[in-house]
């Protein structure tokens, strides 16, 4: 799943692709470098960032999603907005991404259940302004916590029509975890694994890359943090994680190649 952030303040490449032109332009490239799906976001997630009104989150994915539409590609929405996620289902799109899991608006869910779309539901707590401030999982750990949350999330997604078979969980990296927290997540995925879903894992660019690798106590920069990100990709994809999130998907499919193999020499 390639990322296109159709965004002035995402916090991996915000402002690059900001303008439909743009943002076509790059889905169209990650395509030409192997990326299956594209998912398509208007509003940054990133910590502290404020909401977008509906009507420019609107304005910035409905056009590009057509395009690439167009252009031959699978899309995914990445929205946690009811309107945005119709909107992007009547363009074309045949995934909605919703970061929030059907908390930040619950009708987004009947959007779903009344389409064929595949949904992703991610762990989340708060809104990014605010999700610093749900960072603690005692008394039972994040691990324990995360699958019983997201096990909720199912079981309200499936009250609602969603069926099992169209839902993907995410354990949301990032989203109201401290550093330590995301590595846990990662080392035991096969908790997650219980709850009888495919899982996305978006790893890419994320600040605890930049922690893991920090010099002098300073994080490694955003767009230095891809070596790292192309190991943690081969080890997922020899765990067998479903769907990979990721901003460059050479170095992906770069690992992902490595990783077929010692597959095709094992067997």
């Amino acid at each position: 799943m390639g990322i296109v952030n159709v965004t002035p303040d995402s916090f991996s490449d915000g402002g690059r692709y900001d303008t439909t032109e743009s943002a076509v332009a790059h889905g169209r490239s990650l395509l030409a470098q192997g990326a299956d799906i594209l998912d398509i976001g208007g509003e940054s997630t990133r910590p502290g960032a404020t909401r977008p009104l509906v009507a420019e989150e609107l304005d910035r994915v409905v056009p590009v999603i057509r395009e690439l539409v167009g252009a031959g590609a699978l899309v995914s929405v990445d929205t946690m907005r009811a309107e945005v996620a119709e909107a992007a289902l009547d363009a074309g799109a045949r995934i909605v991404n919703d970061v929030s899991g059907g908390l930040a608006d619950p009708r987004i869910l009947a959007v779903v259940a009344g389409s064929e779309a595949r949904y992703v539901a991610m762990h989340w707590r708060a809104h990014a302004d605010r999700m610093r401030d749900f960072t603690d999982y005692a008394p039972d750990g994040v691990v324990e916590t995360v699958r019983r949350e997201l096990g909720e999330r199912l079981a309200s997604i499936e009250a609602a029509g969603v069926p099992r078979e169209r839902v993907l969980l995410d354990p949301g990296l990032g989203f109201a975890k401290q550093p330590g927290h995301n590595w846990q997540l990662l080392a035991a995925l096969d908790v997650l694994d219980e709850l009888g879903c495919p899982l996305l894992v978006g790893a890419s660019r994320k600040s605890f890359l930049g922690t893991l690798l920090a010099e002098g106590g300073v994080p490694r920069a955003i767009d230095e943090r891809e070596h790292a990100h192309a190991a943690l990709v081969a080890l997922l994809a020899l765990r067998g994680v479903d769907c990979l999130r990721v901003h460059d998907v050479r170095a992906t499919r770069d690992a992902l190649a490595v990783v077929d193999a010692l597959r095709s020499t094992h067997d």
